[in-house]
């Protein structure tokens, strides 16, 4: 049986969108070189950046 490894000792990437750090998990254990995003909601977003789509500008009210 293999030995158990500490959390500090796993893994480390960059996610691709949030650039927020994601740790090895035993669930991406196959296809831990694939893996870019840390979430659903940032693979969604994977083409818009990290804050999204640029909102249209507004006057004074707002408006």
């Amino acid at each position: 049986m293999a030995r158990a490894r500490k959390k500090g000792d796993l893994p480390v990437k960059t996610c691709a969108t949030c650039g927020r750090p994601m740790q090895w998990r035993r669930k991406w254990a196959r296809v831990w070189d694939e893996v870019r995003y840390c979430s659903d909601r940032c693979r969604g977003h994977r083409g818009k950046g990290v804050d999204g789509p640029t909102p249209p500008d507004r006057d004074a009210n707002g408006h």
